[in-house]
Parts: C-alpha cells; structure tokens; sequence
C-alpha cells in the first residue's frame, strides 16, 4: 500500500491484473482491495523526448510504448519494465551475471536486496577486518550492506553498487516475484525520467546531454509539477484539499494513494471502512478507509474526483526531514494520469 504499509494485508481477493495497475475507484470495490505483499524497507524518506533529438526525444517519453522496439535517445539508455500485481513497477536485471527482479522504488533511499537472494547473486555483507560489518540504517533499523559488483538492466550498465540487506522481505510468487528494490540511489544517481503510463525508464548516460522536458509536455498537455527533496533524500510535490496546502510523498513502490487520517478529519472529510488491513513496518496493523476527494489539487493539477485510501500513517512515512507529509501519491494515481518523473529537471508531469 505504501511504504508503512508494505507487509501482510488481509483480504478477500487480490484486484489488480498483469501489467496494468488497479484503479481505486468506483470501478473497483475498495472491498475487493489487497495492498501488494513487498519489500517493507525505507530508505531516509522515494517523457516526450528533447528535440530533434529534441523533437524526436519527446515523442519517446511521451507516447505510447506500442512497439516492442525500444526508443532511441541520444545521450540516453532506455529499460522497459512491467507492472506485477498490485501495481509493482518491475524492472528485470541481473546482479553479479545473476537474473533478478527489483522493485522501481521512488520512496526507498536506496539499493535493497532479499538477503536470501543476495547471497545467491554472491552479495554478502562487506566486513572490515574480522569483526566489524558496514551497516546502513533504514526506518530506524540498521542492514547489513554488501556490494554487487555488476548491475545491468537491458544495456543500462549501472556499475558497481553497495547494496542493504534485509532478511524480512515478502515477495509475492509468479510474475509478481521481486528480490528487492531500486531505489533513488541509482534512479537519482542516473538521472532516471520514468514514464509510469509506458513502462519505459530513461537513464542518462551523456552528462553533457541537456533535456528540457516542459516545453515538449505542455504541449502534450501536461501540466508540471516541481519535485522537492526533502533533507532525508525524499521527495515531494506539493497537494491542496479543500484549498489547505499539503505534501505527498512521491513513491512508484506503494501501490495506492494514501492520505493521513488526521487531514481528513481536520478537514471534515468522513471515510468509510473497508475490509482492508495493512501491517506496518513496525508489526502493528492498521484497518484502511476510503474518502472522496473532489478538490484535490497536485500542484497546479485538478484531480478529477475520486476514491482515495485513509489510515493512520506511522510517523516515519509522515516526517520527512523538517517536512510534515500528508499522504503519498502511489502507482494508481501516477498510472492513471500519465505520470513522467523526471529525476534530471526535477519535475512531475501529469495529466
């Protein structure tokens, strides 16, 4: 569900469908609705092509992805990925010569591996001398890091990499399997513009290369959005309900858009129960609701009305550095309205 919720949830039936994420509307029952089983880590938090290489550049990000070829870019490496159930961005690659499936986590910090799974990809934790091991603290919990020597997706070399490993991680089984997440380390680190409708991730590989994607998306119709960093590495855009400003956190890992119960009480929007239970990253487990929004605004972007989840969201999702966040945009919203990232100019398009 989102990052405080990745874990266990129960309920009837599981709603979304291979390579198309769900909607959480009228279309489907929230009743029907079961968070994704993932990779509860969090790091310190989470199109168009440019022109003549800038004209053809924005055709690329922003059209469709009809072909199986994939787009050409001068200064960049195009990925496919595809969406597992429950809204899974996923990204095939191998690790060490080693196939795996990791998780495109905008809300994860970092690099995180299955332990289980690193140790067959021969990522161990790194040891310094002969009883000290590197750790890297996520979530207030500090992992084991290790080191993959190689990380490619397609004919993206991503190089070398420290790696976090968790033993606790739940992966769903067939096409929805991952052994963990990409996290902003490398999607940042790259300069990644994922294309969320297309299933296309771009990463950069000429430094000198300069994109400017707003001009192209304006005229596709998208409205931009700026992306902020926050002081612990997340990112956020800015929201407003009822006119109130807030911020979301920006995060392809969680699986529907989630607010915080105490906006919406203070706020005097009523939510209505469901059937679904998320547990959190702390073991505790919380009940989900569903509240219609008709003002929701993402920026300068009017939200249509529509359904969105409502918990008590943990402390750890909700203070982003000095940043009190308020909900977290995930992958059905992002689907649903074309969403580019681009982690290069720092903007989020919609529309």
């Amino acid at each position: 569900m989102t990052k405080a919720t990745r874990g266990r949830v129960r309920t009837p039936k599981a709603f979304a469908k291979q390579n198309k994420p769900s909607r959480t509307s009228h279309e489907v029952p929230w009743s029907a609705m079961r968070p994704r089983i993932a990779l509860a880590c969090r790091g310190r938090g989470v199109r168009v092509l440019i022109i003549v290489f800038l004209m053809i550049a924005p055709i690329s990000i922003f059209g469709a992805a009809k072909s199986r070829a994939l787009p050409q870019l001068s200064g960049y490496k195009a990925v496919r990925v595809h969406y597992g159930p429950l809204n899974k961005m996923i990204m095939s690659v191998q690790i060490n010569g080693q196939r795996a499936n990791l998780l495109v986590d905008t809300g994860a910090s970092q690099l995180i591996l299955d332990a289980n799974a690193a140790e067959s990809f021969g990522v161990r934790p790194s040891q310094r001398g002969l009883r000290y091991i590197r750790f890297s603290q996520i979530n207030g919990q500090d992992l084991p890091v290790g080191y993959a020597q190689n990380l490619t997706a397609g004919s993206m070399n991503f190089g070398s990499s420290p790696v976090a490993l968790r033993s606790s991680i739940h992966s769903d089984t067939g096409n929805g399997h991952v052994d963990g997440v990409l996290g902003l380390d490398i999607l940042l680190g790259h300069k990644a513009v994922i294309n969320c409708r297309t299933k296309l991730i771009f990463f950069k590989v000429d430094q000198a290369r300069q994109m400017n994607l707003s001009s192209v998306a304006a005229s596709e119709k998208f409205t931009r959005i700026p992306l902020r960093r926050e002081e612990n590495g997340a990112l956020s855009v800015p929201c407003s309900i009822h006119g109130q400003p807030a911020r979301l956190l920006v995060d392809t890992g969680a699986f529907v858009t989630t607010f915080d119960e105490t906006l919406f009480k203070s706020l005097g929007i009523a939510s209505e129960p469901t059937r679904v239970s998320a547990h959190f990253a702390s073991g505790t487990a919380q009940h989900i609701g569903a509240a219609q929004i008709k003002d929701l605004k993402i920026g300068n972007f009017k939200v249509p009305p529509e359904k969105f989840g409502v918990t008590a969201l943990p402390n750890f999702a909700l203070q982003q550095g000095s940043t009190r966040i308020s909900g977290i945009l995930g992958m059905d919203t992002l689907y649903i309205r074309h969403a580019i990232i681009d982690l290069d100019g720092m903007n989020l398009f919609l529309k």
